[in-house]
This record gives C-alpha cells, structure tokens and sequence, in this order.
C-alpha cells in the first residue's frame, strides 16, 4: 500500500513538471517596446495565446542596463514555467566580457529553451560616401588621417562590436559615435554624421530602397535570402560575422520535463505559417533549436567577440 502511494506520488510529481502552459505566463523583454526582441516576443505571444485560450500570455518590457536588467527579472523568479524571457547574445554572452559584474550568472541562473530567430546585420553608408563595395570603403577609411566616424545603437552592443571587428580585420582605424537605437544611427548615417553603421537590415531598409543609404555586405554567415544580391562580408574580403539573434530562456532550475514541454510548443508557434509572415516582413526567420544547440550558441558568442572586446578596450562600468 505505502509502496502504490510513493509511486502515485512521484508520478503526480512527473505529471506537473510537464504541464505548462499556467494560467498566466510573463514573458519578460529586456528592451523596450519597438525592439526586436519586443517584436519577437509579442508574435510569440499571440501564437501561444491562440493556441492556448485557457492561459494569458502577457509581454512586459524591462529595459536597462544593456538588457541586464530584464534579464535578471527571469533569473531571480521561481522556475516553474510562469517566467519566461526573451534573449539574446548581449544580456547571455557579451555582458559577461563587459560589465565587472552581473547581477546574474548566465551559466547558472538562466535555462536556455530555444533560439528563436535570427535577423542580418548589414554594413551601411551614406551614399554620399561614394563608395561602392567593402574595397573601396576600407581604402577610404584608410586613406582618412583621423579615421571615419561609425555609428552604433550603444556601447559594447552587437553594432558597435561588428564595426570594431571590420577595423581590426581590415587595419583601420574608425571612430566611435553611440546613439540610442537604431532610429537615430540611421538619421545620423543620412545626415553624413557618420560614415558608416552595422545596423539591422530592416532599419536601414527603407533608406536603401530609396538610395539615401547604400548597404555594402550583410554580415551574416550566408547571404540573406532578404538580401540575396548583398555580399557577405566575408566574401567581401572581411572575415567577420555578425549574428543578430534572439533566443527564449527561463529561469535556471526549471526542471527538464517543463524545458521540453516548452521548446515543443514554442517550436509549434515558430512553424506557424502566420508566424513566419509575421517575422519575415521584418526581416526576421524562425530559427528554433534544442536547448543544448542554445547554450553552445552563448559559448560560442562569448567566444566570438572576446578577444575583439579586448582589442577595442571596450568596457561598461
């Protein structure tokens, strides 16, 4: 008898470490509304509130401190599946190489789930610049005593990191101008404030149609299939690769039936045909993985940009 109830127990106890979703899910976004791991986020949202009318799904932005912020809100809450958090290579991976200290540690307070999504990063420049391929814009940057001036969306984030490795690769000196956000580097790169950014595709996109901006090479691995006439820019000459991404975490200790449990439905939400034309018209694709695969890619990001954060001498205080 006391042996059937032990076991009824631990299988009542297997049963709710794999039911999810709660009642009520908070997925928590380090940066603000407009963002794209805000925009990622709410498309996850709507998917897995549509499929799932019994349980409300809310998005709540908590911007600072280069994504920290947020990003400690999922690590500090209990791992029972109701905190979820959208991520990326910044608050997982680079924060670490920047900041003395975090108020979290990646490797042990957060649970990766899945990638999410990935989106290219190109290399801009004014068309007034006057040039038009990798070539001819490092020959101009060498040729400039003081070093042109590049734009990023901040200090040490993935914009200006992507310009510092261009530099070194190229053994060019560039001069750092930081904005607040992406909006401002790109009026900043029209205007001849700069003469140069690695930005999100998408947010330069409308100036290239236009011809106000000329975009260079994409930074991603491959050619985009948004950008398919684009070089990289490594085939460009310039070894460097610049993944913009985002992934889906929990807090750590979640146990493994709910990681399971989740990254099954969110891989249903990023499979979702409405899902894909949602993401794609900003320039985004679906890129789900298994929670290993996820936390190989923080490994990896850290690795990535190491030692170009050293040679930068990038630092946040």
């Amino acid at each position: 008898m006391m042996l059937a109830l032990a076991c009824g127990t631990i299988a009542a106890r297997a049963d709710e470490a794999t039911i999810w979703p709660p009642k009520l899910v908070r997925i928590v976004v380090p940066f603000g509304p407009g963002s794209t791991p805000d925009l990622v986020g709410r498309v996850l949202a709507d998917s897995l509130q549509a499929r799932h009318p019994g349980s409300s799904f809310v998005v709540e932005n908590k911007p600072g401190a280069s994504g920290n912020i947020g990003t400690d809100t999922v690590a500090k809450a209990k791992p029972d599946g109701a905190t979820l958090g959208i991520s990326l290579g910044g608050p997982l991976a680079i924060n670490t190489l920047l900041f003395a200290k975090l108020p979290y540690d990646p490797s042990r307070d957060i649970a990766p789930i899945t990638l999410l999504t990935t989106m290219p990063s190109v290399l801009a420049v004014p068309s007034s610049l006057g040039v038009s391929n990798v070539a001819e814009f490092i020959a101009k940057v060498k040729a400039t005593t003081d070093g042109l001036a590049y734009a990023s969306i901040g200090a040490g984030s993935l914009s200006q990191l992507c310009m510092e490795a261009i530099a070194q690769k190229a053994g060019a000196r560039m001069v750092h101008i930081p904005y607040a956000g992406s909006p401002n580097a790109v009026t900043a790169l029209i205007r001849g404030d700069v003469q140069a950014a690695c930005l999100p595709a998408i947010s330069v996109e409308p100036q290239r149609t236009t011809g106000k901006v000329k975009v260079l090479a994409v930074s991603t691995q491959q050619r985009s299939p948004f950008l398919p006439d684009i070089p990289t820019l490594k085939e460009s000459g310039i070894d460097v690769q610049s993944d913009a991404w985002n992934a889906l975490i929990a807090p750590g200790g979640l146990p493994p039936g709910l990681i399971d449990k989740i990254n099954a439905e969110v891989r249903a939400s990023l499979a979702d045909p409405n899902v894909v034309a949602r993401l794609n018209a900003q320039m985004i694709s679906p890129a789900p993985s298994s929670p290993e695969e996820l936390r190989r890619k923080i490994a990896d990001e850290k690795q990535l940009w190491a030692d170009v954060i050293r040679a930068a001498g990038v630092r946040i205080e």
